[in-house]
């Protein structure tokens, strides 16, 4: 069962003519919503129109592209990077390319974007999958396998735990996507670069859409020099349309806007694992604004939506799975909408 609504949701959103809390979706940083970052899409729009109207590898490039490039490389403090028009196409070049350095090694639950035709994802629990990748890479050769993860699994609220890679004594390629990372992990929202193990022998792609913290339709895929310039000769890139311009120029002008929001999100979140202390039935990891509700036989979408508050639930990826309900925080919300929530899960999670 979903809602109708006739609006895009910022803190609250409008269904029926109601206005419910809102604690679902991605906009992590609330950049949707904001007056400030719509008047530097607008000022994007009136510099450079609604497209750029030529190919990627065109003869006549435009310099902003280059500047988005680099500043995404200094971020995640890589060699080099390329941009897309979207995070899934973004990932698609990036395991297209990582497939070509040797056999693939998925890990649990990979998301659809890092997935190459053919892909085979096991089953079974990120720990025991590491430790066993990471053993079967050191009885290979070098180059012989790619590793491919996500940096965060935000249906279950988990940072994937990637340290066992310090075991690594092959040379070995690993890519990541880091969609739900990016803009939120790391002093500067540098994402899971900021986590990572350090070793001389893996050679790190990190991919991820620009849509879920900063609320800019496109992707970005960051690396060693030659592997995103091998990148950008892939069909995927060079037959690609550009990011939508005005996007580009929002992201370069919004750094400070970016790191205010993310300031606002790293105290709303604190705000609610106070709340949610020692509380069985929430489950959440440390630095993430996602919070997985435990399932009852009462649905508690329904139960919250019943006063007026709306969370994630649904099924996903498989639309005949499961239903995951989760409490996504973003920077937009105040202490009273979090109070206001905590009290309905406190009732919910108590009544029987």
């Amino acid at each position: 069962m979903f809602s109708i609504t006739d609006s895009t949701p910022g803190r609250t959103a409008q269904i029926e003519g109601r206005s419910c809390l809102f604690f679902s979706g991605f906009a992590y940083l609330g950049m949707h919503v904001s007056h400030a970052f719509r008047d530097l899409l607008a000022e994007g729009l009136e510099r450079y129109g609604s497209v750029y109207p030529s190919s990627r590898i065109g003869n006549l490039q435009l310099r902003l592209y280059e500047e988005l490039e680099h500043a995404l490389a200094a971020q995640l403090h890589q060699q080099s990077a390329a941009c897309f028009s979207s995070g899934y196409l973004a990932a698609q070049a990036a395991v297209t390319y990582a497939v070509s350095k040797g056999e693939a090694l998925y890990s649990p639950g990979a998301h659809p974007a890092i997935r190459y035709p053919g892909a085979q994802i096991p089953a079974g629990s990120w720990a025991a999958w590491i430790d066993t990748v990471v053993d079967m890479v050191n009885l290979g050769e070098d180059h012989q396998y790619v590793i491919i993860a996500d940096a965060v699994n935000p249906l279950t609220a988990t940072i994937n735990d990637f340290s066992a890679l310090k075991g690594l004594k092959r040379k070995t390629f690993v890519l990541i996507d880091d969609s739900h990372g990016l803009g939120i992990l790391g002093p500067e929202g540098e994402g899971i670069i900021s986590l990572l193990p350090a070793n001389e022998g893996i050679r790190y792609l990190i991919t991820a859409s620009l849509a879920k913290a900063y609320s800019l339709e496109g992707g970005m895929v960051a690396g060693h020099a030659g592997d995103i310039a091998a990148i950008r000769k892939l069909p995927l890139f060079t037959a690609s349309t550009t990011m939508i311009p005005a996007y580009a120029h929002a992201f370069l002008k919004a750094q400070s806007a970016f790191a205010n929001a993310r300031k606002r999100l790293q105290k709303n979140i604190l705000t609610m694992e106070g709340l949610t202390a020692g509380i069985a039935a929430i489950s959440h990891q440390p630095s993430l604004p996602v919070f997985v509700l435990e399932d009852r036989e009462e649905d508690v979408n329904e139960y919250l939506l019943g006063r007026d508050t709306i969370i994630s639930s649904f099924a996903y990826p498989d639309p005949q799975g499961p239903k995951i309900h989760r409490v996504v925080l973003s920077a937009l919300h105040t202490r009273a909408d979090i109070e206001i929530l905590m009290v309905q899960l406190v009732q919910f999670y108590t009544q029987l």
